[in-house]
């Protein structure tokens, strides 16, 4: 289905041919400006600052055409580039009448360029007077009729480029985003870690208990598995000898779309030799609020009707208390029992899934019952060990993991644990995970023999952590919605 506006884009294509037939080239290959419209108008605040003596700063500007004021022999335009806005006082005489004429072959959404001195209008708005102008980019699509309030979801997330034309809200949201990601990255050298880069395209999908994405490579006339995690190969470095490794990318799980969930997504994760999940948790809180502070000024943030204060320490609680006081469910009494903890679930009103095995069951709990409620910051620690093929046990506990998750505004962030370093162990769980899938479930960790080689070689007592970059986002901007600071989600067909 064609999103075209033909009417406008025949009268804007005439005007095209117009400029062609007099040598206009509408689509110049390139133009230097001196000054984004913030720079401008700073230079001419500092010029008055310092006396305004002598002639005015002189300019060259450019940007997107978003207002058009039409005075008979004069005309004011607005452009808006990265920065923001400057206005443009465009005059017949100063132009000359041919050139001031050949506005009428400009459109709302036309990329200009500028060159011109400085002023205040008596209004007070610093203004370029153009001495001349350039056609930079002649736009044949119209803006949106609303084009600075645009708000019709669909309209939005297709067609990204339209929301960031009309939105200066939505401008910012995504360069907080970039400022997010940059402090993570900053906070992570700081501490000693270094950047690395692991596979995207995996012959076996690990990591993580998730439903991958299956391509084939022709040169090597096999299926690979985009990646649902970037633990196994990160580890393996552990095992090589860097002590403190992190990578930031894209993950890749073949799973149900939502406000919270995408197809595709960011996370951070980060493996520290010689540490636990305690140590992990302390890096966490202090990396979280550094990161609010970095960018926001603060670490109470404002969500809902309420306000998170990420500062630290964050709550502690057990997955055991915390389905006690807030589901009412004593998980010690359905230990052993699938069958009454289905019938649990299912009288509670959770949907899961046919398949899902006891582990499945307990984390569809979860996520019903208690993660909503866990607004301030909280982690949520020591979970079963069938649900954490990955972590290690709890010395005084083999039926639990040392595995916390950290929850926010109801949202789950991340996932961490202690590793587990123990080969056979690791293999032994493996092969209960490869059990449940032969009995139907789907989300399984997958068995890699070349992961339990290169722990066979020993790696030291390390403590892993996944953050999500995209709920992170969603807590520090107050959002609701995945798909609102996601620049290009995954959306049905239209």
């Amino acid at each position: 289905m064609s999103l075209r506006d033909e009417e406008s884009f025949e009268l804007r294509n005439e005007k095209l041919a117009r400029l062609r037939t007099r040598g206009v080239d509408p689509y110049p290959p390139r133009f230097h400006r001196t000054h984004t419209s913030e720079a401008a108008t700073q230079t001419f605040v500092e010029w008055e600052r310092a006396g305004a003596a002598g002639e005015p700063p002189t300019v060259v500007a450019a940007g997107r055409m978003t207002a058009q004021r039409d005075m008979g022999k004069a005309t004011f335009v607005d452009l808006r580039d990265g920065s923001g806005k400057i206005q443009v006082y465009l005059k017949s005489d100063v132009l000359g009448e041919k050139a001031y004429a050949g506005l009428r072959d400009l459109d709302l959404g036309d990329f200009l360029g500028v060159r011109g001195s400085l002023f205040r209008t008596r209004a007070g708005e610093v203004t370029v007077e153009a001495a001349e102008y350039t056609l930079l980019a002649k736009s044949l699509q119209p803006l949106p009729e609303k084009w600075h309030g645009l708000v019709d979801t669909e309209t939005r997330y297709r067609q990204r480029y339209l929301d960031l034309i009309a939105n200066d809200d939505v401008r910012q949201l995504f360069a907080l985003r970039s400022a997010i990601i940059d402090a993570i990255r900053r906070f992570m050298v700081g501490r000693g870690f270094m950047e690395v880069e692991t596979p995207v395209l995996m012959p076996e999908a690990g990591g993580a208990a998730a439903n991958p994405f299956v391509t084939h490579h022709e040169a090597l006339d096999r299926d690979l598995y985009l990646r649902i995690a970037m633990e196994l190969h990160l580890k393996r470095l552990i095992v090589g000898g860097y002590d403190r490794v992190f990578e930031i990318g894209r993950i890749f799980r073949n799973e149900g779309i939502s406000t919270k969930h995408n197809p595709e997504f960011t996370m951070m994760e980060s493996y520290e030799a010689y540490a636990d999940y305690n140590d992990v948790a302390a890096m966490v809180e202090e990396l979280v609020s550094w990161v609010a502070k970095e960018t926001l000024g603060t670490t109470l943030v404002p969500f809902d009707d309420g306000t998170i204060d990420l500062a630290p320490p964050w709550r502690r609680l057990t997955v055991h208390d915390a389905l006690k006081e807030y589901a009412g469910v004593d998980l010690e009494h359905y230990r052993r029992d699938e069958p009454g903890l289905r019938t649990l679930v299912r009288d509670m009103g959770i949907d899961a899934a046919p398949d899902a095995g006891w582990a499945k069951l307990v984390d569809e709990l979860l996520s019903a019952a208690v993660e909503p409620k866990l607004l301030q910051p909280t982690f949520l620690m020591d979970y079963p060990a069938p649900l954490s093929p990955l972590a290690k046990r709890k010395p005084d506990n083999p039926d639990l993991v040392e595995r916390f998750e950290p929850f926010g505004g109801g949202l789950e962030l991340g996932n961490a644990y202690t590793e587990l370093n123990d080969p056979v162990d690791q293999r032994q769980r493996f092969l209960e995970q490869a059990r449940r899938k032969a009995a139907g479930e789907r989300e399984v960790e997958m068995l890699d023999e070349d992961f339990l080689l290169a722990l066979e070689h020993g790696m030291p007592p390390c403590g892993g952590l996944g953050i999500g970059i995209d709920r992170l986002v969603m807590l520090l901007s107050g959002k609701r919605s995945i798909r609102e600071i996601i620049l290009f989600p995954q959306l049905r067909s239209k």
